[in-house]
Order: structure tokens, then C-alpha cells, then sequence
């Protein structure tokens, strides 16, 4: 069996803004074909992390590596091997699907004949090979998603940094995206480092996930082992709204059969779980 290779190494990885940590000493390692669930709240310093990694800031203290190289003083070869999807993507609207990906192929510098071949495997691959010549200014945000992901693999990266990529999703495409993410990862062998806020989506198709708060890491591990952990060591309390709940009493019930769960309050129109299995987070929780 062919040996795993390290595809990113953080030690003691921190940034600091005003006196105050936004990254604090960030240890990680991923290896290659992992898909990496790197969760935490909007404002736990995960881009700023990301920066770091990419190289497009440097980190206060600390060091980070993508397959050996230091992001701090190669960033450019980091860049030649990764790709990175931002939470918002930005387009020329005026041109179409395969225009936008032939620019990216342009910019970094793939041979145009390579490029027309990729860029059909890569509209194939994310579905969107029958609107190649329509505008992107008539996408929808689904659509749009679907070619920012487009431009991640059509550079056929070692290694790809996603953050929130199903942010604005209806549920049924958030399942497309999340399949893409699996194909890609497994059929082109990328490896696969998702940012997100959603544990169900990074529960869904991650083999180690990172809980990340204010700028620590303080869970790491496959979903079994934090949930255990979680379990073990302390009582949580979870807070749910629900809209539009016709049967209040009867959900009620039903979330207190599941496992870990020690009580549960109504208030009003919320209701409040304390130590629950995380497999039970759904999205909007």
C-alpha cells in the first residue's frame, strides 16, 4: 500500500490582531485524501486560519506547511498545488460558464489544448455541461456554486480549501454540492479541507473533523471520538428554534427517546437539549 503523504502541518500556528488572538497556536495535520471537516461558528477565526494556510497572510507566530512547502516563504508553490473556493465567489456575469473557467485556466498558465479538455470534464463533473454558453448573470445561486467549484477542480489541485461552499443552498442542491465534494475527492484525488458551520453537512462526508472557538482547536478527531469525548467529560446544552412547528408535545417526546439526551425544556417556542448526541445536529440547529 502506497504510503499517505502529509498534505498540511500546522505548529503553534497564531495570529494576532490588537493584542488579541484570532488564531491561537493551531496544531493540525491532514493527510492526502482526507476530507478535513474544519467546524466552529461564523467568527471562531477560521479564514483567518485559512489565510495562513494559503499564504496570504503570515501568521504572527507559528509555522504551516502544504506538502512541505512553508506557506509563509513559498507561498507561490502552495499556490501551483491548491485551490481555494472563498464563502462568496465572485464571476464575470457577462461571460459564460466555460469562458469564466477558461480564464482561470489562462491564469494559471494551462496549455490552451489541455484546458478546452478539462474544462468539459470539469462542467461534466459538476453538472453543468448543458448551460456551458448561457451568461453566468442568469445563474442561479445554486448554479453559481456549482461553477465556483468548477473553478477549484479545473485546475486539478493536490489540494482544495473550501469555505462554506453550500452557504445560501436550498437542502436539495446542499446534497448536490456535498456529492461533488465526494466525487472529486475520490475520483480525482483531491484532498479536501472544508470550512463550514453546519455539523450535519461535515458529519455527512468527513473522515476527521476540528472543532474550532475563538481561535482554539478544541476538538479533533473522527465524529465517533468527539462524540464520545462530548459525552464523557461534560453536560452540553444545545438550544433549537423550530418554525412552523404544528405538534410541539409530539417533538418533544420524540427528542427525548434519543441517546444522551438528559432533558429537555420548552420555552416559548424554543426548546433546549442539554448533552446530545452531536449525530442529532441538524442544519438551522
Amino acid at each position: 500500500m502506497k504510503p499517505t503523504q502529509t498534505v498540511l502541518e500546522t505548529r503553534d500556528l497564531t495570529k494576532i490582531y490588537n493584542g488579541t488572538p484570532v488564531v491561537d497556536k493551531l496544531n493540525l495535520t491532514i493527510e492526502e485524501g482526507e476530507i478535513f471537516g474544519f467546524l466552529g461558528p461564523n467568527g471562531a477565526g477560521k479564514t483567518t486560519a485559512i489565510l495562513m494556510i494559503l499564504g496570504l497572510t503570515e501568521p504572527s507566530s507559528g509555522e504551516v506547511s502544504v506538502f512541505g512547502y512553508n506557506s509563509t516563504r513559498e507561498p507561490l508553490r502552495v499556490k501551483r498545488i491548491t485551490s481555494y473556493l472563498p464563502e462568496n465567489v465572485g464571476f464575470y456575469e457577462d461571460l459564460t460558464a466555460w469562458e469564466n473557467l477558461f480564464y482561470i485556466t489562462r491564469l494559471n498558465n494551462i496549455p490552451e489544448k489541455e484546458a478546452k479538455v478539462g474544462i468539459e470534464e470539469i462542467l461534466s463533473l459538476v453538472g453543468l455541461s448543458k448551460v456551458k454558453n448561457l451568461e453566468v448573470g442568469k445563474f442561479s445561486k445554486g448554479m453559481k456554486q456549482r461553477l465556483g467549484l468548477g473553478t477549484v477542480f479545473v485546475k486539478k489541485p493536490k489540494f482544495a480549501i473550501l469555505d462554506e461552499p453550500t452557504t445560501g443552498i436550498d437542502p436539495q442542491g446542499v446534497e448536490e454540492i456535498l456529492n461533488l465534494i465526494i466525487k472529486a475527492n475520490r475520483e480525482e484525488n483531491i484532498t479536501i479541507f472544508l470550512c463550514s458551520h453546519l455539523l450535519y453537512q461535515v458529519q455527512k462526508i468527513c473522515s476527521k473533523i476540528g472543532i474550532f472557538s475563538k481561535g482554539k482547536m478544541v476538538a479533533l478527531g473522527s465524529l465517533d471520538e468527539i462524540s464520545k469525548k462530548i459525552l464523557t467529560e461534560k453536560s452540553n446544552r444545545l438550544e433549537i428554534s423550530f418554525d412552523n412547528t404544528q405538534d410541539t408535545a409530539r417533538l418533544v417526546e420524540s427528542i427525548k427517546k434519543l441517546d444522551g439526551v438528559l432533558r429537555v425544556e420548552k420555552r416559548a417556542e424554543d426548546i433546549s437539549l442539554e448533552k446530545i448526541y452531536t449525530k442529532y445536529f441538524q442544519e438551522g440547529s
